[in-house]
């Protein structure tokens, strides 16, 4: 959410009425959220002037680890200048540290090509918007979902309610600090996750819905307390110990 919230934000920079603007004082301490948005808190520092130059030697853009040849355009100014340098600044200060993380792993391949594509400034702001488009377009409409064998068949269905929230074992990366708590697309996904991990005995679909409009998930170790729920599903697998429990 943070980092095409951001690639949106550059987009509109890098084709604003002034023309393209460049934020000289990249950090992510400028940038705050708001309402889902990402907003820049100064504009101080913010510049439509591009470099001008007489050759393409006059045009190489550097950062502290890497350099970039650019062209020199035919009216004196470096090409793209203050595009790329917002975008490899994107790249160094958020998307290094936010997109190896954030993903499931069918659409991580995705991620790490426009890592890849963004640290070697190999991608424009418009490429890297349509990408990340496209994986929000997997992510949400579910097409990212490998063809497997069903598993929900694995597990029983006790409709009608849903268990007492409390702290239970950690996963990587929870919605909650006090249990395992995933976004999914549906129940069947839900249960290959449980099924991934060892401490899972059963899951609950919750009404929450992430920023993508998935509902949330809630994993647990053991069947805690029922609580009648007209609106809820839990789903417990079809162990031995689940059925002592039953």
């Amino acid at each position: 959410q943070i980092c095409l919230s951001l690639v949106k934000l550059l987009f509109y920079l890098a084709h604003s009425p002034l023309g393209s603007i460049v934020l000289l004082d990249f950090q992510p301490r400028q940038f705050v959220m708001v309402d889902g948005n990402l907003k820049v808190t100064d504009m101080d520092d913010a510049s439509t002037e591009e470099l001008s130059c007489k050759e393409d030697n006059d045009c190489t853009l550097d950062f502290p680890t890497k350099s970039f040849p650019l062209k020199c355009s035919a009216a004196g100014k470096c090409e793209g200048i203050n595009e790329k340098k917002n975008l490899f600044n994107a790249y160094r200060y958020f998307f290094t540290y936010l997109l190896p993380h954030s993903a499931p792993p069918a659409l991580r391949p995705f991620l790490t090509d426009i890592l890849n594509a963004t640290g070697d400034l190999r991608y424009g702001i418009n490429e890297t918007l349509k990408a990340f488009e496209k994986v929000l377009h997997l992510y949400k409409s579910g097409l990212y979902l490998q063809k497997r064998p069903l598993l929900l068949k694995d597990y029983i269905s006790l409709k009608g309610f849903r268990t007492v929230e409390g702290e239970d074992y950690k996963c990587w990366p929870s919605y909650s600090h006090l249990g395992c708590l995933l976004s999914v697309h549906s129940a069947e996904e839900a249960a290959a996750i449980c099924n991934s991990q060892s401490q899972c005995q059963s899951f609950i679909v919750t009404q929450r819905r992430t920023w993508t409009g998935r509902p949330l998930a809630s994993f647990q170790s053991s069947l805690t307390d029922l609580i009648p729920d007209a609106n809820s599903v839990v789903y417990i697998k079809r162990s031995a110990s689940s059925r002592e429990r039953l």
